[in-house]
């Protein structure tokens, strides 16, 4: 059996493995049902292998159909890409980028801004996304380049440090006064606003409590960091923010940093891509920008 006579079939492959259900497959490709469950079959007949486990809920990927989905998408992107260099030559190529919401708007919109006047042919595709799923996205090659905290291992993961981030509380001036009590006692007596559960930053915070064996009293959560600083700036209570996006805040006296004897340890972010996949040139490009590579040389902490 000839390779390319399997070409037709990864593509409704990926998409099963992508949907993990034949039938949420089959709705996006605007096939049947059957259909699906026929090319798969012969698929694994061709590769004489088990590339899914049917289950009630869907389909999981065997570890052979885990080999194979990473390598089908990453062939037939390039493939995609060799057309497209074909048939418009002035086609830079694409570069595909994970970041949460607040790293978009604090640290990566100066590379998009820069990156997009230096390249304007380069496809450019920006998905914002939690920094958890970032990572998630990087390991099964999704995307090409992730913007988050660094991880504790690296694994696969190339690294290329940007920044240092500091995790503060902060409130009004006024509501500091009301609480009435010294600045390690805020977690008994303050509204103490965060981040959720799921969030990486969150995660951080929780090891802090832990490790100096703090439990808040009173919690707010939320799902956004921005939504933090709002609700500290309208007296709802005292948020754990990062500091460097309160400076404007924190200079202008709108809130005030609430100083602990034992701070909260601060974190590195920076993007990351996969060394398991081919080099998309672009990555190198985008993290090495003229307008950013002073800054990613050496992490500033503000």
């Amino acid at each position: 059996m000839n390779t390319f006579d399997n070409l037709s079939k990864y593509k409704i492959f990926l998409s099963v493995a992508e949907n993990k259900s034949i039938s949420k497959a089959a709705a996006s490709l605007y096939i049947s049902q059957p259909a699906v469950s026929v090319a798969i079959r012969k698929l694994e007949e061709n590769l004489n292998t088990t590339l899914l486990i049917r289950k009630s809920k869907g389909v999981e990927l065997t570890e052979k159909g885990k080999i194979l989905y990473d390598n089908a998408k990453k062939s037939l992107q390039m493939l995609s890409d060799t057309e497209r260099n074909l048939r418009f030559p002035l086609y830079g190529g694409y570069l595909r980028i994970a970041s949460s919401n607040v790293l978009c708007k604090h640290f990566l919109m100066p590379y998009l801004k820069e990156f997009s006047g230096l390249y304007p042919d380069i496809n450019l595709t920006i998905t914002c996304t939690s920094s958890i799923e970032a990572l998630a996205m990087i390991e099964e090659c999704s995307i090409d380049l992730a913007l988050a905290v660094k991880p504790d291992h690296l694994g696969t993961f190339v690294y290329h440090s940007l920044a240092i981030i500091e995790y503060i509380f902060v409130c009004t001036p006024a509501y500091r006064e009301k609480l009435n009590c010294r600045n390690d006692e805020i977690f008994e007596y303050a509204n103490i606003m965060l981040l959720d559960q799921d969030n990486i930053s969150r995660k951080h915070i929780n090891h802090y409590y832990a490790k100096n064996k703090i439990i808040p009293l009173h919690i707010l959560e939320v799902n956004e960091m921005d939504l933090l600083i709002e609700f500290a700036k309208m007296s709802i209570g005292a948020s754990c923010v990062v500091k460097q996006f309160v400076k404007r805040e924190l200079d202008a006296g709108t809130l005030m940093e609430i100083t602990l004897s034992n701070p909260i340890p601060p974190r590195e972010i920076g993007f990351l891509y996969n060394d398991i996949r081919p080099l998309n040139e672009n990555i190198l490009k985008f993290i090495t920008i003229p307008a950013a590579s002073d800054r990613g040389k050496q992490p500033p902490r503000l």
